[in-house]
């Protein structure tokens, strides 16, 4: 359909034959005053797979159980796309060693960045060297709880004006929101796009790494479908035994349909905003 071929078309050449996927998840609310006092809710894990244009995977928890990079099942040779909830070293070992490769979002501090030699990569003087070319590309290992540090491939890019500022702004509210002072590190970090990846560089050029990237709001685009095509909402009731069984009957609902989506939306319209 024409969604699915202007997605595929979007997709870096050397992505073209193996299956992108795009790892979230969403939350409806309990029902009930305890509930909402406790902030008590249902998280829908899922897998949005392209160019299929279609979630491939749904497991449903409470609020207790958070989110995972190797929670769903690896496809051996897809390419596993997550935001920076996601930068897990150890899973992202687990990954890896299933026969997938990663892509990841990062924040500056999130991880522990090592050189080739094992010693602590300061990522702010990296982005102090890179002002100028507003680009890094190089090798970075992460270090990990257990087992050895994780070598992969460093992918920053400096956001343009108008982004950087908002970043800032951002940043400046969650520092002044949370009650703490914000580091000039972290106004300096507030500039760049950060990635990591198993991809190899010489498959996936720099543009291509963030070509891919840019692909992850489609999940986003998946879960206002899931809320407003079959009006996927918090259960109206608080036993469990019934609730749970409403919300998996919404995600059966919603693969039933996924499959007669194209058609419904196989217009030129739709193909331009794809």
């Amino acid at each position: 359909m024409l969604v699915g071929q202007a997605l595929a078309a979007a997709a870096p050449k050397a992505s073209r034959g193996r299956m992108i996927r795009i790892i979230d998840a969403t939350a409806v609310p309990k029902a009930g005053a305890a509930a909402k006092k406790r902030s008590q809710l249902w998280r829908i894990h899922s897998a949005f797979d392209l160019p299929r244009e279609r979630f491939g995977h749904f497991e449903l928890t409470d609020q207790q159980e958070g989110e995972r990079l190797d929670r769903i099942p690896v496809v051996k040779g897809e390419i596993r796309i997550g935001d920076r909830a996601y930068l897990q070293p150890d899973r992202m070992a687990t990954v890896l060693g299933a026969g997938a490769d990663v892509l990841i979002r990062a924040g500056w501090k999130s991880a522990c960045w090592l050189d080739a030699k094992g010693h602590p990569l300061d990522l702010i003087a990296e982005f102090r060297k890179a002002a100028a070319r507003g680009l890094i590309e190089r090798p970075i290992w992460i270090g990990r709880k257990r087992g050895a540090p994780l070598a992969l491939r460093l992918v920053a890019i400096k956001k343009p004006a108008q982004a950087a500022e908002a970043a800032r702004r951002k940043a400046r509210r969650d520092a002044q929101r949370e009650g703490y002072q914000i580091s000039k590190q972290a106004l300096a970090a507030a500039d760049w796009v950060i990635l990591v990846s198993s991809l190899p560089p010489a498959e996936f050029a720099t543009a291509d790494v963030l070509a891919l990237y840019r692909l992850r709001w489609r999940i986003e685009l998946g879960f206002k479908r899931l809320k407003s095509l079959i009006g996927l909402r918090g259960p109206p009731g608080t036993d469990e035994r019934s609730a749970r069984p409403y919300v998996l009957a919404h995600l059966l609902i919603i693969l039933l349909l996924e499959p007669l989506v194209d058609e419904l939306e196989d217009s030129p319209r739709w193909a331009e905003a794809a």
